[in-house]
């Protein structure tokens, strides 16, 4: 997974791009196209431990009102926004949603890997409903309204056609 990272600190604004890679139980990760020796750990709620080239560093991650991450490393404070290109209806949201019931469609053909939700569950605009898995990349299909889980017409395993019905939303 490609995300592009833009972080705003003291020092200015700087953009980079880190790219994920998982091959079973091992992860690799690149920094602007070079490998990087990284590891992260949770260690409690919104504090996470990352080894980087053999240092250790804690980060304490809050998040502000308008989605973006407030990051603290000892004395340091950062923001960041990280835009991920496989979000197809981007992260940010307008005022404006849709109205009445919504079917959820699959964009395209794929396999459902995770489902986020369960009938009767009260959702967001935009919050994650499912992962549809479609030539090795996830993509999150995202609820187009603030409501409620009606039906979920899949299951995890399932292969879905593009604009089969997904799940709806009341």
């Amino acid at each position: 997974m490609k995300f592009e990272v833009q972080l705003t600190g003291a020092g200015g604004e700087r953009k980079h791009i880190v790219e994920l890679e998982r091959k079973g139980e091992v992860c690799s990760a690149s920094l602007d196209g070079q490998p990087v020796d990284a590891d992260a750990v949770q260690i409690s709620p919104n504090v996470v431990s990352v080894m980087l080239g053999g240092q250790s560093f804690e980060i304490h991650v809050s998040r502000s009102a308008d989605g973006t991450l407030n990051l603290q490393c000892g004395p340091h404070e950062f923001s960041a926004d990280i835009i991920d290109p496989r979000a197809w209806r981007g992260r940010k949201h307008g005022a404006v949603e849709v109205e009445g019931r919504q079917e959820i469609p699959a964009p395209m053909p794929g396999k459902v890997v995770r489902l986020l939700v369960a009938v009767g569950d009260a959702v967001e605009a935009g919050q994650g409903l499912l992962v549809v898995e479609a030539m090795k990349m996830q993509n999150e299909i995202r609820s187009p309204k603030s409501g409620k889980v009606e039906r979920l017409l899949v299951k995890e395993g399932q292969n879905v056609n593009a604009g089969e019905v997904l799940a709806w939303v009341e």
